[in-house]
């Protein structure tokens, strides 16, 4: 089995050691071994990290990707996956609602052109 330094797995990760640790200390990577008192990691950890990354830009929390990765390694792992990826579409729609809304309101903003908030109309809607 080979193994990977935490520099080298860094490296192909894209990620700083220091985020390595950090998931190793909240129990998304399996502990490290230890060699020459250097952390490694088998080589197949790489795409456990890709998957916390992945999940991570999908909106998953590390507490809920945590849970994901402590199930096991085969089909009820999937399935896991399924039902947080179902629980977490709603949350995703909704942000998506919120931030084309917060968008729309600095357009408006910008259109408005009015560069002074004493006078400024949206601003009175508002009030």
């Amino acid at each position: 089995m080979r193994y990977l330094a935490i520099g080298e797995l860094a490296r192909r990760a894209g990620l700083r050691p220091s985020a390595l640790r950090y998931y190793e200390g909240l129990g998304l990577l399996p502990e490290a071994r230890r060699e020459g008192g250097r952390r490694v990691w088998p080589a197949a950890v790489l795409r456990r990290v890709a998957l916390i990354r992945m999940a991570q830009r999908a909106g998953f929390t590390l507490a809920e990707i945590r849970g994901l990765l402590a199930g096991d390694p085969g089909g009820a792992a999937t399935r896991q996956w399924r039902e947080l990826a179902e629980r977490k579409l709603p949350e995703l729609d909704l942000f998506i609602r919120q931030t084309q809304q917060l968008r729309d309101a600095v357009a408006s903003c910008l259109a408005c052109g009015c560069m002074n908030f004493e006078d400024c109309g949206l601003l009175a809607a508002d009030a």
